[in-house]
């Protein structure tokens, strides 16, 4: 058995989905695996999702999975689709389709039972391969072909295709560095360009979702500089990208596959970029609260004479937090090996900054009302420690509160 060969006979032999394939077909039905699990089988990349495609109309569907002891959950049953639920592993099955009407957001679909149809319908070749129960790839639209030279490639008329839903124009590119190699496919740039007047129509928390999946991507750096080139990025982004620090920063590892961080990297100078993507992108707020840190790290880290000392940089730790400063650290240092190396002994001496112990119980504790005057006295002993080069001991951080308790005087707000 060839690799491919046993990569397919294994995705079949998975219990749950073997059970589920032989609960579909028959009695005049078949049932086929589709889509991205087929393509990342014969790719030999790890399987997430399984998605199935069914000549059986959801209610049958629906049906013959209870009688085979799963759950159905009619998760999207006025397109087809079923969700069917088994040990704690879900397979979504959709019924055959074909689209009526499309205003390239959402689509009008009846249901058929013609697998070639509904290959058709799909985004690009190798999105359009489906596996038959008895393990025969079925490759109605050249998928096979495109994926042995790793070629994203639109189905028949990319035109059209994008017409369908232009989301496929940041797909395109998505699966590009995803799955590609190369330059992306010329047709499908062209018809990408031709077709960008629709992203305007689309829901900023599908873009958002496309373009995080986008950033973290093996080939994300040169997709994006594709995208630059055809003039579909900066529109997306609103400002000119930061290409060439994009790029520095996925070629390390650690925070670099994080898709805030990268998203930073690429459209963030100063804290009203973050403020903009927020709004564009419909950020979460976990993820404008980490941009928006960078932001502000990078304005406190820019403009400077010199590089800043270890004390500059734990006083905008203190504020930012330690993460947000090592990433404008990051972002700031250019590409090449040495930089990189130079920014990282910076954040690990920065790392072994000892914490400073004294709270606000202990300056109650000698004798300051609970009130303002307390969050003062504590400022002002942290800020004095951060310049004394923070020893770590208890008995020196008691020292600078005890300072800081009569440098500050009785309703004296510390600077």
């Amino acid at each position: 058995m060839t690799s491919r060969e046993g990569r397919i006979a294994a995705l079949l032999a998975r219990p749950s989905l073997s059970g589920l394939l032989d609960a579909l077909n028959g009695e005049g039905e078949e049932t086929r695996i589709v889509g991205g699990a087929v393509r990342d089988a014969l790719l030999g990349e790890p399987i997430g999702d399984v998605d199935l495609a069914t000549t059986a109309l959801p209610e049958d569907t629906m049906r013959r999975g209870r009688l085979a002891g799963f759950k159905p959950v009619p998760t999207g049953i006025e397109h087809g689709t079923v969700t069917l639920v088994a040990d704690g592993i879900a397979c979504e099955v959709t019924t055959l389709r074909e689209d009526v009407e499309t205003d390239g957001r959402r689509a009008t679909v009846r249901f058929g039972r013609d697998f070639v149809a509904d290959a058709r319908r799909r985004d690009f070749t190798v999105n359009a391969l489906s596996l038959d129960r008895a393990g025969v790839v079925h490759d109605p639209c050249g998928g096979l072909a495109d994926l042995s030279v790793r070629r994203i490639r639109f189905i028949g008329d990319a035109a059209t295709r994008i017409r369908e839903d232009y989301l496929r124009i940041l797909r395109f590119f998505r699966f590009h560095a995803r799955y590609g190699s190369g330059s992306p496919d010329a047709d499908g740039v062209r018809a990408c360009i031709a077709g960008r007047g629709g992203l305007a129509g689309l829901s900023r928390e599908r873009v958002r979702a496309e373009l995080m999946k986008l950033l973290v991507a093996p080939g994300a750096a040169p997709a994006l500089r594709a995208m630059a080139e055809a003039g579909l990025l900066m529109p997306m982004i609103g400002r000119v990208p930061h290409l060439a620090r994009f790029e520095a920063v996925t070629e390390g590892g650690g925070e670099g596959v994080f898709p805030a961080f990268r998203l930073a990297a690429l459209a963030v100078g100063v804290r009203e970029d973050a403020l903009r993507l927020r709004e564009d992108l419909r950020l979460s707020n976990d993820e404008f609260d980490r941009i928006e840190r960078i932001a502000l790290a990078l304005e406190g880290l820019s403009g400077r004479g010199s590089p800043a000392t270890l004390a500059q940089l734990r006083h905008l730790a203190h504020r930012l937090g330690q993460d947000a400063v090592a990433a404008g650290l990051v972002l700031l240092a250019g590409r090449g090996a040495e930089a990189a190396g130079r920014a990282q002994a910076v954040i690990a001496e920065l790392a072994r900054t000892p914490p400073f112990q004294p709270t606000g119980r202990d300056v109650i504790a000698l004798g300051v009302p609970a009130g303002p005057r307390v969050g003062q006295v504590l400022a002002a002993a942290r800020r004095a420690w951060i310049e004394g080069d923070a020893p770590p001991h208890k008995a020196a951080q008691w020292r600078f509160l005890d300072e800081a308790l009569r440098s500050t005087g009785p309703g004296r707000a510390a600077d």
